[in-house]
């Protein structure tokens, strides 16, 4: 009985885990300790039948209060990157899936050297900064922009496929990247330290704040439900089977004294 109940437990607290791990893989909205900076949300999905268009993306999060990111300068894309690769690290389950990012191309342009001018951001961001992959932008059909994750592809002629940007067509179905305003306090109920770890970065710390996590309990908690009254039914079953066998044992040993003693006067008087 015992060994029943360990078993039920182990699988409740497995299917826990399982729960808890989809909902927090991406979709963490991180923000800095102070009101100088963005907050941010990467959004990875690892089903491809999950990922979203451009304008998918785009609405996603202009629906929470953001819009698809736009990046200031090297600092910011550095910044970007080292949340990646926090967000990336092994173990997580996360690989390959670019990124949506906010720029685009705003008309059509056939001039190789006019068309990298054409693109702008969807925030109506007036920032210059690119980093575009060695040969990017080809332009054609592709309007729309992501940041490259393929770490497990081969390097092409500009390196590895990480972090860099490519144009892409509009349609197809990538990860995407939020960016919000400050935030002047971050919501609770979980926050944490998150280190940019960039060398020379003049942010102290950032906040990572997984406001969702308390949903998400309880979405974990209620499936466990039926197991844990399972457990407690059978426990209490056993204790009950344990407390009668040993009332049964008393009573047993109580009217097996007088017993004994009567068929030993009989016995005696036989004798005599």
């Amino acid at each position: 009985m015992i060994r029943v109940v360990s078993l039920l437990l182990g699988a409740s607290l497995l299917c826990g885990q399982e729960a808890f791990a989809r909902r927090v893989v991406s979709g963490q909205k991180v923000c800095f300790a102070d009101v100088k900076h963005p907050c941010y949300k990467m959004a990875y999905f690892h089903e491809l039948s999950s990922r979203v268009s451009f304008q998918e993306a785009r609405l996603a999060c202009e629906t929470e209060g953001g819009v698809l990111l736009s990046l200031e300068n090297e600092a910011e894309q550095k910044l970007i990157e080292s949340m990646l690769q926090n967000l990336t690290k092994p173990g997580t389950g996360i690989s390959d899936g670019d990124f949506w990012i906010g720029l685009l191309r705003s008309a059509d342009g056939q001039a190789s050297g006019a068309c990298p001018d054409l693109y702008q951001w969807s925030d109506g961001s007036s920032s210059q900064f690119r980093n575009w992959y060695t040969d990017e932008p080809s332009c054609g059909s592709e309007k729309c922009v992501v940041m490259y994750h393929q770490p497990t592809a081969n390097p092409g002629l500009g390196g590895p496929y990480l972090y860099q940007w490519n144009d892409d067509r509009c349609n197809m179905k990538h990860n995407y990247i939020c960016k919000y305003e400050p935030e002047i306090q971050p919501t609770d109920p979980v926050e944490k330290p998150f280190l940019t770890n960039q060398p020379g970065s003049t942010h102290e710390s950032v906040v990572v704040t997984e406001a969702g996590i308390i949903p998400n309990l309880i979405y974990v908690i209620i499936p466990t439900i039926p197991l844990l009254l399972l457990i407690l039914v059978a426990f209490g079953t056993c204790c009950f089977q344990m407390l009668h066998k040993r009332k049964a044992r008393r009573n047993f040993i109580k009217d097996s004294t007088p017993l004994s003693s009567e068929c030993l006067a009989e016995s005696l008087n036989s004798n005599l």
